[in-house]
């Protein structure tokens, strides 16, 4: 069978040379049109029809390719963005694909533009006439900063796979839970005045070392509370990142600002955690009406667990020849699982994700087709 697009290489070049970099800071965040673009002509190439929808008030697509007919099938799905790189930490330019050492170099190599080169491959070797449920590909926009993506397409999706595989670099470990993360900033805003006459002000570091006292009780009631043995660290973890407060050693400290997190595991939802939160300071806060303002720092994410309940996650299993394990980091998951039993399932190492010179190593290559093959067959056909 003749090939319709192009070699492994040549595609996988094509997709790192294209920036696609998702950031808050708004100097450094790029469109991913000409990635989804590129991306949607190859699959289209591949007789696959195509649907790429705008993210509202972005310049960022979702892409949705399609091929087959009928109910159930398999949805492979991965990000079409990849973080910012540091120039001066890469020793590789990041946006063309060095083979070295037998190693890929690039940024997205892993994360994930390199799944997209697997599925491509994969599916140019396939009679997909024989196909007997349909197979979806999903690229999303923004999964390293707010996830608006994937939020948006299940908003809009009208599809029911049987099963969804999230291609993120796990070294081909099945993953079926990752804990979710909530960040919040609280600032408290005191009265200066000088040092010499405390009574004359308000400090704001006092009152914020009342605020911490509370929260790491509350740390310690969510390690005694919430338990799930699955996990390496089997508890929710709360992190106090940052405090910034004064600046004058004879001043009334005026603003102090706390930032943390919370990863919580599975059973322990976001909702849960703010009402927690809220329970734990309204004492403090009703003590200094409008002198405490708590607010979110990023868009939060869900803990995520695909049941063991599911048949979709034993017939991966089986295929893998492998357990489902955990991991601590969070993808898509939480929310394409609304859509159908989602399992995290990728080539090379999360260890070289967000990583200067970030590389696929070349022993993953032959295991991804291997593995995204038996998929493609025990889903669709």
């Amino acid at each position: 069978m003749k090939r319709k697009i192009p070699s492994f290489i040549e595609i996988y070049r094509s997709l790192i040379k294209i920036p696609t970099i998702s950031s808050d800071n708004i100097l450094l965040d790029k469109s991913n049109k000409n990635f989804i673009d590129l991306l949607s002509n190859y699959f289209a190439d591949l007789n696959f029809s195509i649907q790429t929808k705008q993210i509202i008030h972005t310049d960022k697509y979702n892409m949705l390719a399609r091929i087959g007919s009928g109910q159930g099938g398999l949805l492979l799905s991965g990000h079409s963005d990849t973080v910012d790189f540091d120039e001066k930490t890469w020793t590789k330019d990041p946006f063309t694909l060095t083979e070295q050492d037998n190693k890929f170099y690039g940024l997205g190599a892993i994360d994930m533009k390199g799944f997209f080169v697997f599925i491509l491959d994969v599916i140019s070797s396939i009679n997909t006439k024989k196909l007997t449920k349909p197979i979806y590909i999903l690229a999303t926009a923004n999964e390293e900063t707010d996830m608006s993506g994937a939020k948006y397409f299940i908003e809009s999706s009208t599809i029911k796979p049987e099963c969804i595989i999230i291609g993120e670099p796990t070294s081909l470990q099945l993953i079926n839970a990752h804990k979710g993360h909530i960040s919040y900033s609280i600032e408290v805003i005191g009265k200066t005045g000088h040092a010499s006459n405390p009574e004359d002000g308000i400090n704001s570091i006092e009152i914020m070392h009342s605020i911490i006292q509370r929260l790491l009780l509350l740390k310690n009631f969510l390690k005694q509370k919430y338990q799930h043995k699955n996990f390496s660290i089997p508890y929710p973890t709360m992190n106090l990142s940052s405090i910034h407060g004064g600046d004058a050693i004879n001043r009334i400290c005026s603003i102090c600002t706390l930032n943390l997190e919370i990863r919580p595991i599975p059973g322990l939802t976001l909702l849960q955690v703010e009402k927690l939160i809220q329970e734990n300071l309204q004492s403090i806060i009703t003590r200094w009406y409008n002198r405490i303002f708590i607010k979110k720092l990023y868009s939060s994410i869900p803990s995520y667990q695909c049941s063991y309940k599911k048949n979709t996650t034993r017939i991966v299993e089986k295929l893998c020849k492998s357990k489902c394990t955990t991991v601590n980091y969070c993808t898509e998951a939480p929310f394409l699982q609304k859509i159908a039993p989602t399992l995290i399932l990728g080539p090379g190492s999360i260890e070289q994700a967000h990583q200067p010179d970030e590389y696929l190593d070349m022993s993953f290559i032959k295991p991804t087709k291997n593995i995204i093959n038996k998929l493609i067959h025990a889903f669709c056909f």
